[in-house]
C-alpha cells in the first residue's frame, strides 16, 4: 500500500505547498482507498463494505447462553 500511496499521490505532484497540504491530501486518499477502491482479495468489494457486512453479521448473530 505504501508504494501505491507514494506513486498515486505523493509523486503525482512535484512540489507540495505545505505539510498540511500533504496531510489533507493523504486523508482524502485514505478515504478513497477504503470506500471506493475495489479489492480482488475481498471479492471485489471495498474494505468499508466488508467491515459493514461483518459488523451487521456480528450485531444480528444470536447470543450464546
Amino acid at each position: 500500500m505504501n508504494g501505491l500511496y507514494k506513486a498515486e499521490l505523493i509523486h503525482s505532484k512535484r512540489v507540495w505547498e505545505s505539510v498540511q497540504a500533504v496531510e489533507l491530501a493523504t486523508m482524502g486518499w485514505v478515504h478513497w482507498w477504503n470506500t471506493s477502491r475495489l479489492r480482488e482479495a475481498l471479492g471485489y468489494r471495498t474494505p468499508a463494505e466488508v467491515e459493514a457486512a461483518y459488523t451487521h453479521d456480528q450485531d444480528s448473530a444470536p447470543v450464546a447462553s
